[in-house]
């Protein structure tokens, strides 16, 4: 007897199967390599994406963040800082106004530090940010988060109208935690192409 042949839907619907398969590895990848390389270069502005905050203080993810920002404002590799992120549920306080503070306490001129209070996303805030900065005559931006956020932070950046470079924080809580990083990584394999082909959050 003859094996039996697949029906044609059978087939088809194997190969987009694999299709996304192989579109979801690609994009691991590539959310991997966007977090491993740093691209600093002089810039307008260092973009400082929100993380959590607790009763004004920054959470650690957000402290590491705040802190490799300040040294490249330190380093002079762009002369004001943009801090982003909204208010939490049962917060007070929006993150960009908690990282507001936490720069000025650290020397930061308080006319040089920018907060943008309204996203509750990553692409609202990018978004939000960029058309701040626009305004400002500020275009080209140091992007600061945890490396598995680069890919789609660029990509928000580049449709907000920035050109953004790379800053991922070498001192990432998260990155320093094999099981989230890889929590992480793996949610980003699946936001980038909703951001892609959606626009995404």
């Amino acid at each position: 007897m003859h094996p039996p042949v697949a029906h044609p839907y059978l087939r088809a619907l194997g190969a987009a199967v694999a299709a996304v398969g192989a579109l979801w590895a690609f994009t691991l990848v590539l959310v991997v390599l966007a977090g491993a390389q740093t691209r600093l270069r002089p810039a307008d502005a260092i973009l400082v994406l929100g993380a959590a905050q607790y009763n004004g203080h920054p959470s650690p993810v957000l402290q590491a963040r705040l802190d490799y920002a300040l040294e490249l404002w330190r380093g002079h590799w762009a002369p004001r800082l943009m801090m982003t992120g909204g208010v939490g549920r049962r917060d007070t306080l929006s993150e960009a106004e908690v990282a507001r503070r936490y720069a000025i306490a650290r020397g930061v001129p308080g006319d040089v530090v920018y907060a943008e209070r309204m996203g509750v996303s990553s692409a609202l805030s990018v978004r939000e940010a960029a058309a701040i900065m626009r305004g400002l005559g500020m275009r080209r931006a140091l992007v600061v988060s945890d490396a598995f956020h680069m890919l789609r932070l660029e990509l928000l950046a580049l449709r907000s109208g920035l050109r953004p470079y790379a800053a991922p924080t070498p001192m990432s809580r998260i990155e320093a935690a094999p099981d989230a990083r890889w929590r992480f990584v793996l949610r980003e394999s699946l936001a980038f192409p909703a951001t892609a082909l959606l626009g995404g959050n």
